[in-house]
C-alpha cells in the first residue's frame, strides 16, 4: 500500500493526495510537519534529506518531491484521462507542471506566508503586492491556455491539472486583488465540484 507521510494542509501533499483518491488508490497518510512536527527526526531525514513533504512510501521505495511524485504515480498506477497515454500528452502535462513549479509558485508563495503566516504588523506589503501583481499576469496567461477549453490540456483533467489546481483554490481563498479571468474562474468551478477536490485541497488556509 502506498503511504505519503506529510500534514493535509500542506499545497504540496494535497498534490499527492488527490491525485490518488482520482485513481481510487489505497493509501495511508501519517501527519508529518507543522504543528506535527516530526520532519526533522533522524527518521525522516534518511527518508527525506530535506525535512520537507511529501514523502512516499511505496513498499521499500521511497521518493520525495511533489511532481516527482505525481509522475510516478501517474506512470505506475494511473489511467485516462489523468496519465496521458502517449509521450506527446505527458511531455505537455510537464510543462505545465514545471512552469506552476518554476514562475507561479515563488509569487504564490509569497502571498501565502505573508497574509496566512506572518501577523499584520509583520507584513511587508510591498513584497504582497508585488507578488499579486506578478501571480495575477501569470494567472492570465493560464487563462488564456484555457480558452476553450475545459481543462489545462483538452477536453479532460490531466496531472498538468494538479499543482495549479491545488493553488488556485489558495488563489480565490485568500484576500487579494485578483483579475478578472472568466476561463480560469470557470475552471475553478469545475474542479470545485469534483468530491476528490473538495475532500483534499479545499480546506480552511493555515
Amino acid at each position: 500500500m502506498l503511504r505519503v507521510l506529510g500534514r493535509r494542509t500542506s499545497v504540496n501533499v494535497q498534490k499527492v493526495m488527490w491525485l490518488a483518491a482520482e485513481l481510487d488508490l489505497e493509501i495511508e497518510r501519517v501527519d508529518i510537519g507543522g504543528p506535527f512536527g516530526g520532519n526533522d527526526d533522524p527518521d525522516y531525514l534518511s527518508k527525506n534529506p530535506n525535512g520537507l513533504v511529501p514523502t512516499l512510501e511505496d513498499g521499500d521505495f521511497i521518493l520525495w518531491e511533489s511532481h516527482s511524485i505525481l509522475r510516478y504515480i501517474s506512470e505506475k498506477y494511473g489511467r485516462s484521462p489523468w496519465s496521458p497515454e502517449d509521450e506527446t500528452g505527458r511531455a505537455l502535462a510537464s510543462q505545465w507542471m514545471d512552469w506552476y513549479l518554476t514562475k507561479l509558485h515563488p509569487h504564490m508563495t509569497v502571498i501565502f506566508w505573508q497574509l496566512i503566516r506572518t501577523a499584520p504588523e509583520d507584513r511587508d506589503v510591498d513584497a504582497v503586492n508585488a507578488a499579486v501583481k506578478q501571480a495575477g499576469q501569470l494567472w492570465a496567461l493560464l487563462d488564456n491556455q484555457l480558452d476553450g477549453s475545459d481543462y489545462v490540456n483538452g477536453p479532460a483533467p490531466t496531472i498538468a491539472d494538479i499543482p495549479v489546481g491545488c493553488s488556485v483554490s489558495r488563489w480565490y481563498a485568500m484576500d487579494v486583488e485578483r483579475p478578472s479571468l472568466p476561463n480560469l474562474e470557470a475552471w475553478h468551478q469545475r474542479l470545485q465540484e469534483r468530491p476528490t477536490y473538495q475532500d483534499h485541497v479545499m480546506m480552511p488556509l493555515t
